[in-house]
């Protein structure tokens, strides 16, 4: 007997679960004649950011522009050395280059896959002393795969020495770690809409949420052309807002994120019963994994991959190549002392199954027997 095939994602499914509430929010406002920073964002604004339990939220262009303009609000640029991961989207990288900075690379640890909190201060005593990258004044923590890091390591390394502390969360809606979501610890966060994350957009879309009052101001000022008054250019800034209409539409799906969410929970839990024995990232104690994705490690990686394809199942690989050993940035990014080397190895073993809250019980097990039957 066939099956119809089993995705990674189904965006489509995303859109028709909710239509009549997102065909409604997209009339008003094509009906309002208002479709740049109006209403619907400022609205929309002030929910991400009472869901995320902090004070400001300033929508953007995209996730990449929000880790730029996060940097930029807090005063990184030409000469700074900001630390984050290899083992992580390019965006993150990308997105410290255009504010002007320096990434320098720090390994993950073994068991979460996520920033090494050992590894991280000595590359910033070391980075200090040499200045070779630059003067350390921030790092980025990537709650990777909806998996938080240990951000009580991380912020007492960064108020030790001297660092802003950024979270970026585009893989980490809903993520909690101490009861406390995701994007609420560090100075300032950055969250991602493209169409796949747990809260995503119909097109491309960011945010930057923090506590901090005058950050937020400086954010919003940053993101279009440095206006705190309609063109009076105070600071040097850029084009990177959110539209009314992803605004309106991710108002919709924000109220159905955290049941979207549970469903992501209870489909990884029902993956970890079915794949005992499959390695997958510890999860951190104290803490609420959102599963943007599940991802298991495998040595035979590639042959799982092709057969989950010949029974019609999609997978996806993040990351097959680290930052590092990517051509646009090989041999010219500083590496913290000691290497790389379990980003170098988990890029050749991780494997993420399908996962999103549309996700049947039977496609569920579907994928755990495809799994199994491969790895036997």
């Amino acid at each position: 007997m066939s099956h119809a095939p089993v995705a990674m994602v189904d965006l489509r499914r995303g859109y028709l679960a909710y239509r009549d509430e997102i065909d409604a929010a997209v009339r008003r406002v094509l009906d309002s004649g208002w479709y740049i920073l109006g209403r619907e964002v400022s609205a929309f604004e002030d929910a991400f950011a009472k869901w995320c339990g902090v004070g400001h939220a300033v929508g953007v262009a995209n996730g990449t522009d929000a880790i730029t303009v996060a940097l930029r609000a807090l005063g990184i640029g030409r000469g700074d050395a900001v630390f984050t991961v290899s083992h992580t989207a390019v965006a993150t990288v990308a997105a410290i280059e255009l504010a002007g900075a320096t990434p320098v690379l720090i390994d993950v640890e073994p068991d979460t896959y996520t920033i090494d909190p050992i590894r991280l201060e000595e590359a910033v005593v070391h980075y200090a002393a040499s200045s070779k990258a630059g003067t350390p004044k921030a790092v980025i923590a990537v709650h990777l795969y909806g998996q938080a890091c240990d951000l009580g390591a991380l912020k007492a390394i960064c108020d030790r020495l001297g660092l802003r502390l950024i979270e970026d969360c585009a893989q980490a809606h809903g993520t909690t770690l101490s009861g406390r979501r995701a994007g609420s610890f560090g100075d300032i966060a950055a969250f991602s809409f493209y169409p796949t994350k747990n809260l995503g957009a119909f097109g491309d879309g960011g945010a930057v949420v923090t506590n901090d009052a005058a950050l937020a101001e400086q954010c919003r000022a940053i993101r279009q052309y440095g206006w705190f008054r309609n063109y009076y250019s105070d600071v040097a800034g850029q084009n990177s807002r959110l539209d009314e209409l992803h605004a309106a539409i991710l108002s919709v799906r924000l109220g159905h994120l955290d049941r979207e969410i549970a469903t992501r929970q209870k489909i990884a839990r029902r993956y970890n019963e079915g794949l005992r024995g499959v390695a997958v990232p510890k999860v951190r104690p104290n803490s609420e994994h959102s599963y943007h994705l599940y991802v298991v490690r495998v040595a035979a990686r590639d042959a799982l991959m092709a057969a989950l394809k010949a029974q019609g199942i999609g997978s996806a690989i993040h990351y097959p190549l680290p930052v590092h050993l990517q051509k646009a940035y090989e041999r010219r990014l500083p590496v913290a002392p000691g290497g790389l080397a379990i980003t170098e190895r988990l890029c050749n073993e991780v494997l993420s199954l399908p996962m999103h809250p549309f996700l049947s019980e039977q496609d569920v097990d579907r994928v755990i027997d495809a799994v199994s039957q491969s790895l036997r």
